[in-house]
């Protein structure tokens, strides 16, 4: 989708690898092994969303890193276009939504990370899920959005084993909203 707006495929990675999970940090090398990509084009696009105060800078050690500027201007709405583009909103409304009471929902696995993937894992947490009713709402937003869905359900009492790496994407205490 934002290949067609946008041709450089650098600058497509890094839109995506920082908006969709504002928390994560990259360095130039990571980026180089993540995207397969010459350092050079990456180090470009980045001095250029720096420029334009997209992302910011900083030193870790002797490593210079790279977060998102959430007071940027666009922030929310460059990070909607994310979440959009790999199908989350689709996911809120044709499954979550449908669900009943969940407590949370995670996106987990390699878009948490911030890293392009086909597969989404996500996991919910809640009480009484209907587990077959979910299964069939999983098959029918997978047809919408063209990427395999992998749920995980924890009841409330088993969220010390949600993966480390998580974005929430739904949290009943603030209605849906986030």
């Amino acid at each position: 989708m934002l290949d067609i707006l946008i041709s450089n495929k650098t600058r497509v990675k890094l839109l995506l690898r920082f908006f969709l999970n504002p928390e994560q940090q990259a360095y130039l090398r990571g980026l180089e092994k993540e995207f397969q990509d010459s350092t050079n084009s990456i180090r470009l696009e980045l001095n250029r969303f720096e420029e334009a105060g997209l992302i910011v800078s900083f030193k870790e050690g002797n490593k210079k890193m790279y977060k998102v500027n959430s007071n940027y201007p666009l922030f929310d709405d460059l990070h909607n276009l994310a979440m959009k583009h790999f199908g989350v909103d689709q996911i809120l409304d044709h499954i979550i939504s449908k669900l009943g009471k969940l407590k949370a929902v995670y996106l987990t696995g390699d878009l948490a990370s911030g890293r392009d993937s086909d597969l989404l894992d996500i996991a919910i947490v809640g009480d009484k899920i209907d587990r077959e009713y979910l299964a069939t709402l999983v098959e029918k937003t997978e047809d919408l959005i063209n990427r395999k869905i992998r749920t995980v359900v924890f009841d409330t009492t088993e969220t010390n084993r949600l993966p480390a790496t998580r974005l929430l994407i739904y949290d009943e205490r603030e209605n849906g909203q986030l």
